[in-house]
């Protein structure tokens, strides 16, 4: 019998694999945290029409960082898996500098803290839960 031929067809792809993790990379928690400050999540929310992304910029979902084609998708993706996944992952205090000092030695461990974090209403939930009132 002859010897078997060991292949050594994925050696070196690496450049191929660097460009497939890094295509879909979106913001990371600590960068989420920053937005979903009350000036930076108003300014992301209400953004100005933009024809070169997905429903014109109009549908946002701020903790995922990204666009829908429109109301109706962003509240079905409020719904999915991924999402709760991203809401659960940011209850956790963002990473900080002081931190990673503690981490390296120069100080005392401290467990992180848990961060409230609601999923954001669309601009039509908003509207229809906003209470009616009677007329004077």
């Amino acid at each position: 019998m002859g010897r078997v031929r060991r292949k050594k067809m994925h050696k070196g792809d690496k450049p191929l694999k660097e460009k497939y993790r890094t295509k879909r990379r979106t913001k990371d928690f600590d960068e989420i945290h920053e937005d979903m400050k009350p000036g930076n999540a108003d300014a992301l929310l209400n953004q100005d029409l933009d024809y070169d992304k997905p429903g014109g910029a109009q549908h946002y979902c701020l903790h995922c960082t990204k666009y829908f084609i429109g109301a109706r998708a962003l509240s079905d993706h409020f719904k999915s898996k991924p999402h709760k996944r991203r809401i659960k992952a940011l209850q956790m205090e963002p990473y900080s500098q002081e931190e990673a000092e503690r981490a390296a030695g120069m100080g005392s461990y401290i467990v992180p803290k848990t961060v409230e974090v609601k999923t954001q209403g669309t601009k039509e939930v908003m509207e229809a839960e906003e209470p009616v009132k009677e007329g004077t």
